[in-house]
């Protein structure tokens, strides 16, 4: 198994999906650590350095140094399932979905299951402003969706594959109980660093712009 999380990945009130999966005894072979770090202590934009976790010694293989669009084939070979554990909140400019999306590529390739353990959208509960155009396609918008799109991580993973925008990853996504998007989720710990309020994570669709 191999896990693409970010610090906000958890799976009690105070215990990390990693640190669970490692007390479990799973073979978490690798992390793949998106924007901000694994630990959520990097900046905006800040590149991210391959490391290894402080609490677990299990490798993290960055997908935001500047360099990295996708792992190398060596990483690739070494595990069978990906889970997908991260906070969204809900914008095309936002990069964990875009991190999602290069691995659901990837691992439709080397032919790894992709596990996606849904989670709230913040701002899932209305749909605003244009479609990318794709010839804009970049680091800070990677899918034709509208700047507040209105779903969950799921939910992108799922119509990616299904309207061709992702290559045919084997998916599994693991649903919200007691969530739909009439629910105003407000969120238990902050996303990323310039997110540290729920009344941010409202205005970012705006003042990101």
């Amino acid at each position: 198994v191999a896990v693409l999380a970010n610090h906000t990945a958890m799976f009690s009130a105070d215990e990390h999906l990693v640190d669970m999966l490692h007390r479990e005894g799973v073979n978490v072979v690798g992390i793949f650590s998106p924007e901000h770090g694994f630990r959520g202590r990097a900046e905006a934009g800040a590149a991210v350095v391959n490391s290894a976790d402080e609490r677990t010694q299990i490798p993290i293989f960055s997908l935001y140094n500047g360099n990295t669009k996708r792992p190398s084939d060596e990483v690739m070979r070494s595990f069978d399932i990906l889970v997908v554990d991260m906070q969204d909140v809900g914008l095309r400019f936002y990069t964990y979905y875009i991190s999602m999306m290069r691995m659901i590529d990837a691992c439709a390739e080397y032919g790894a299951e992709v596990i996606v353990l849904d989670r709230p959208n913040p701002n899932g509960h209305y749909v605003d402003g244009p479609i990318l155009d794709m010839k804009y396609k970049s680091g800070v918008g990677w899918l034709p969706i509208p700047v507040v799109h209105g779903l969950t991580m799921g939910e992108l993973a799922r119509m990616a594959i299904g309207e061709g925008w992702a290559k045919p990853a084997k998916l599994n996504v693991v649903e919200c109980r007691n969530y739909d998007h009439t629910t105003h989720y407000v969120l238990p710990i902050a996303p990323s660093p310039n997110l540290p309020t729920q009344h941010s994570i409202y205005l970012y669709p705006s003042t990101c712009l």
